[in-house]
Formats: structure tokens, sequence, C-alpha cells
């Protein structure tokens, strides 16, 4: 049942099936996601992190040694914390947000779920949630675990990925189409 093959063609998706695998045969792949999960908020919040991960002039030992704090601070779990320091070792930290989004993939297919990713302009609260997830659900006929995100850019409304589709229902996206028909 493993459909991986698309997420093993990248770079990023090499590291999170290796990963994946670890955590799987461990039996940690809930620790693992959670401290992925806390990994992908840190980036969300932080530009000195988004900053370090994309700088290729930071050195092996920085890098090394900025892992380390981070996964200490963050409280992460050991399995991650070894991996974030694999990622900084082998200067490919710059990965980071495309491994932790193909892990959540790769570990919603093993629960037998389809992972959807989900940006609002205001935190969902749980009854928006719930409602959302039934929907999605509806369209897909399967559970679906959905990776939530927050960007006020977007003003109101939803954007939801699943794979390669998107569905756009953002006010700005709307905005923007009303503003191109209006210039004729």
């Amino acid at each position: 049942m493993e459909q991986s093959g698309g997420i093993q063609a990248s770079l990023s998706g090499r590291y999170a099936t290796a990963l994946f695998d670890l955590a799987r045969e461990r039996g940690q792949l809930d620790a693992v996601g959670e401290s992925l999960r806390a990994l992908r908020d840190a980036l969300a919040r932080s530009d000195d992190l988004k900053a370090l991960v994309a700088s290729p002039l930071v050195s092996r030992g920085d890098a090394s040694r900025a892992a380390a704090a981070l996964a200490a601070d963050l409280g992460l779990d050991p399995l991650a914390t070894h991996f974030l320091g694999v990622l900084a070792h082998n200067r490919r930290l710059s990965q980071l947000a495309p491994v932790i989004r193909d892990f959540t993939t790769l570990a919603a297919r093993h629960r037998g779920e389809v992972s959807a990713e989900v940006v609002s302009a205001h935190p969902l609260d749980d009854g928006q949630m719930a409602a959302l997830k039934a929907r999605l659900k509806s369209m897909v006929g399967a559970e679906v675990a959905v990776d939530a995100a927050v960007d006020p850019a977007i003003l109101g409304g939803l954007i939801v990925r699943m794979g390669s589709r998107q569905i756009d229902g953002s006010i700005r996206t709307k905005l923007n189409a009303l503003a191109s028909a209006m210039k004729g």
C-alpha cells in the first residue's frame, strides 16, 4: 500500500522516508510527528530560524550547534533530535520544511488517511476544524489529516492543498481576480 514513489523522487522525500522508516521500526511515529510539528511551528514563528536553515554561509559546526540548541529548547524526542543533527551535518537544513511535509504525508498514508494542508487567516477552533475534516472526508472518501497553518495575508477564507489539488477560497485571491476583471 506504500505509495511513496513520488515522495522518494525528491531529496526531501528520501530524508523523510528514511526518518519515517526508522520511526516506524522503533514505534516512535507519534513522538517524531509531534517533534516535527514543533519544528514546523518554530520555523513559522522565527525569521532568525528561517534565515539559519536557508543560509549556505553557516558552517557545519555552527549549524550542528544551532540544531542541538534548537532541539533542546523545543524538547524534541531523541530520534528527531538526531535527525535534525544529521540534516545540519549534511548541510541540508534548507530541506527541513519539505522533509516535515513529506514525513506528514507518509505518516498520514500509514494511518490510512489523506493529508491536507490548510491555510487560514486566523486559527480554526475545534468546531471549525471538525466541520472542515468532515467536508474534506466527504470529498475524498477517506479520513483526512489536516496540517493547519495561519497566514494573515490571505485576509480570510481558506486555502486547502491535498496532493496536487488546491482549493483557494481566500479573500486575497478573490480580490485579485476582481481587480484583474476590472482592468478588462
